[in-house]
């Protein structure tokens, strides 16, 4: 197979380094990964399966090694391109450049024990940073608008800079929380307010993903045992939190990944919450922190043993408040094992 990459995390997959200016080529047997000066080093150091070559123009160098191959085909992911630099590469070839989306995700789709080992790793320390960052909270947080409690929870989930983190976390506070995607306001936390956190960390390039609501009364946790200060508040979190349990206990390999977020949908749909089920179940989750299978109600991928990927049904009632409950699971033994 003959290919062509560019993204960081395909880099660093196929060759165990990436950086912010790389191309790797597989012509066959043979492998290139080329870089810039400022990377020879590291670059030598860490890849072993490919020859590394220093240039300052890579894709007039990447054109060249195309050409010298004499190929007659070669696959890329047109999401990793833009048209400057696709052009660049592909000038004056007389071979077939064969686009294929998502490349990198579907070699990456079925998990290594190994990767499987390194995002349990990933998981866990991130279950340990909420349970820190509930401690900052009840210690300092009260009082505090989103972008300081923002703030605090980059700084447990990173250890206070030792760790990255797998994307800017969600921090939101009653109403706020009815956006899926929230962005920080100045809303202050109050006790007893509805408080949703959506965060994630990288262990050794590997992410982790996490959601739980909470109310926050004094000395809180974020498990998901809660108790709110309204019925329809409560209403809608046991709806999750039985939707959230049900994909987990009757997921299986050999189903299609509508047939799981059908798991979630119905029992939020029958508990009279269906039109605030506004996104998908969940999504993949390894080097980036969205990868396949995608658990949604228009997925055909079938699920099988090895694959990671989140369960994470919510409601978010407009101007009111929303709710999300995360985990990450991995198919073993056909069964769906929370990491």
């Amino acid at each position: 197979m003959n290919y062509i990459i560019k993204n960081e995390n395909a880099l660093y997959y196929e060759c165990g380094y990436s950086c912010d200016n790389a191309l790797f080529i597989k012509l066959g047997s043979e492998s290139f990964f080329l870089t810039d000066s400022r990377y020879q080093q590291e670059a030598k150091e860490s890849i072993k399966n490919a020859t590394v070559i220093i240039k300052r123009d890579l894709y007039k160098k990447a054109n060249k090694i195309i050409k010298k191959s004499k190929i007659k085909k070669l696959i890329y992911d047109p999401k990793e391109w833009s048209i400057f630099a696709f052009n660049r590469v592909t000038q004056g070839l007389d071979i077939k450049f064969k686009p294929q989306p998502d490349f990198s995700h579907k070699k990456r789709i079925i998990k290594t024990s190994q990767e499987i080992e390194l995002l349990k790793k990933a998981v866990q320390l991130g279950a340990d940073s909420f349970d820190r960052f509930a401690y900052i909270i009840n210690k300092y947080g009260f009082g505090k608008d989103e972008y300081e409690l923002t703030y605090l929870a980059k700084s447990a989930l990173s250890k206070y800079g030792k760790r990255d983190l797998s994307f800017e976390p969600i921090v939101a506070i009653n109403a706020n929380a009815s956006k899926p995607h929230a962005m920080p306001t100045k809303q202050i936390l109050e006790k007893d307010d509805l408080l949703l956190v959506d965060a994630g960390l990288k262990y050794k390039r590997y992410c982790s993903d996490r959601t739980r609501t909470v109310s926050a009364i004094d000395s809180f946790g974020f498990s998901t045992e809660q108790k709110f200060k309204t019925k329809k508040i409560q209403k809608a979190y046991d709806t999750v939190l039985k939707a959230h349990d049900n994909a987990i206990e009757k997921a299986r390999s050999g189903m299609v990944a509508k047939e799981i977020d059908a798991l979630t949908r119905d029992i939020i749909t029958k508990a009279g919450f269906g039109k605030y089920y506004i996104h998908s179940t969940g999504h993949g989750v390894g080097l980036d922190i969205h990868e396949m299978p995608y658990i949604s109600s228009k997925s055909e991928t079938i699920i099988e043993d090895g694959m990671v990927y989140t369960i994470e049904p919510g409601i978010y009632i407009p101007n009111e408040f929303g709710i999300r409950i995360e985990d990450m699971v991995t198919m073993v033994d056909g069964k769906a094992v929370v990491l």
